[in-house]
């Protein structure tokens, strides 16, 4: 009999844990609707602070990632860190929430340059006219054993950048007259009637929400915005590889 009833008292317990539980969700789900009508809850998990729950969301600007009580009466919006191990746990998740499946990118349209053997691999969302994009290509010179695959990305501010970037591709050698470009300010002297793939690339970057460049994409889908020294670059390029 003793036995009947802990058993009893136990599934008690847990029934009334999974109905706390999903009254929280979707309380949660309701002060999320609250505040940013039409906003798509992807996924309600814990974190390591008693309380408070990571939200993943998916709205026109992409995924994103929140935090709230249990009980849905407080939202916050940062970066949670991991004092102890310094990790910032907020863009670890953002990373895996944006990450770029490596064999769904269109390398048929990028200038393909090769250093050393190429086995590891980088993709780089360029701006001929940005200057931090004439900065990283000074870094990716410095490395080897890599195949850069550059997504001529002229952007809307730089007026010029589109016509230079049609030049590049319509360059008999497209890899050399992209080099001449931004590390030597040389344009290409020929010209740009070809059939370019500058127009599917800016569809391209639209869809992955590409808004800045230098924007880079490692094998393993993790996205690098910005302009990054060599010596950090080697690491993730590593890293990537394993």
């Amino acid at each position: 009999m003793k036995h009947h009833l802990s058993v009893t008292t136990l599934f008690a317990l847990l029934s009334l844990s999974l109905s706390a539980c999903q009254a929280g969700d979707a309380e949660i789900r309701q002060a999320v609707q609250n505040l940013a009508p039409g906003t798509q809850i992807t996924q309600i998990g814990k974190t390591g602070m008693n309380g408070i729950m990571e939200v993943t969301l998916d709205g026109d600007q992409g995924p994103m990632v929140v935090y709230a009580d249990e009980k849905g009466q407080y939202i916050l919006v940062g970066d949670l860190l991991d004092v102890k191990n310094k990790r910032n746990l907020t863009r670890e998740r953002m990373g895996k929430l944006t990450a770029v499946k490596w064999s769904s990118l269109p390398l048929q349209d990028s200038i393909r340059l090769v250093r050393g053997n190429g086995q590891r691999k980088l993709a780089v969302f360029s701006d001929p006219d940005c200057p931090y994009c004439k900065k990283a290509e000074v870094e990716f010179a410095k490395l080897d054993n890599v195949t850069v695959h550059v997504f001529l990305y002229p952007l809307p501010t730089h007026p010029d950048a589109e016509r230079k970037a049609k030049l590049v591709w319509c360059s008999k050698d497209r890899g050399q007259a992209w080099l001449d470009l931004m590390l030597k300010n040389q344009v290409p002297a020929g010209k740009a009637d070809c059939d370019t793939p500058v127009e599917r690339n800016l569809a391209l970057g639209t869809r992955l929400r590409i808004e800045g460049t230098p924007a880079m994409i490692l094998a393993n889908g993790q996205r690098v915005p910005g302009y990054v020294p060599a010596e950090r670059l080697e690491a993730m390029l590593n890293a990537a590889a394993q």
